[in-house]
């Protein structure tokens, strides 16, 4: 079985690899993305454990202004916020496959680009309760069939297919609810 469109790449092969990686990135042999119902509910139940007590084991965004990052990011997908291309060949291909489809945890600092930034160009945290309201709105329409919106190039890995971007909104997604130990 290929991996989601990645040449020469097999679940089967990841069969071997550590629980801990596997159980973030992977479910029981198969890529965790929006697409799949469980994964969507695993977001959800885990966007509920999010709160003003939640404390960051890493970064330096504030757990309001992670959730507003989370909201921007997926604005940009769907057109509802304009970000600046900076991607070029290696963030386009072996940087996005790598972010993508390597089955470990996205790595801690790696920049944004400012539009989603907080304290830079991303949206400014208000107040928790609604800005968590808000993202699982923006969630539930990013995630939502049929779509009523057109998927966006992403401004560092560039042009991305409907299994990209739902592959992409998991790993994103659950990279800063780790961040805040959710």
């Amino acid at each position: 079985m290929n991996l989601s469109g990645a040449p020469g790449l097999a679940f089967e092969t990841w069969e071997s690899i550590d629980a801990n990686a596997r159980g973030i990135r992977m479910a029981r042999g198969r890529m965790k993305t929006l697409a799949n119902a469980r994964d969507r509910e695993e977001i959800v139940q885990r966007l509920r454990a999010i709160g003003p007590a939640s404390q960051r084991r890493w970064g330096k965004m504030t757990v309001a202004e992670m959730v507003c990052h989370m909201t921007d990011a997926l604005r940009v997908s769907m057109g509802g916020k304009r970000a600046q291309p900076v991607s070029n060949w290696f963030s386009r291909s072996l940087f996005k496959w790598a972010g993508l489809w390597f089955p470990t945890q996205w790595p801690h600092g790696v920049r944004t680009v400012p539009e989603c930034e907080a304290g830079v160009g991303g949206t400014s945290a208000a107040e928790l309760d609604a800005d968590l309201k808000e993202l699982r709105e923006v969630f539930d329409r990013f995630t939502r069939q049929p779509r009523s919106y057109e998927l966006q190039a992403h401004p560092i890995f560039g042009p991305m297919n409907e299994k990209e971007w739902m592959r992409w909104g998991f790993l994103h997604i659950d990279h800063h609810l780790r961040q805040f130990g959710a």
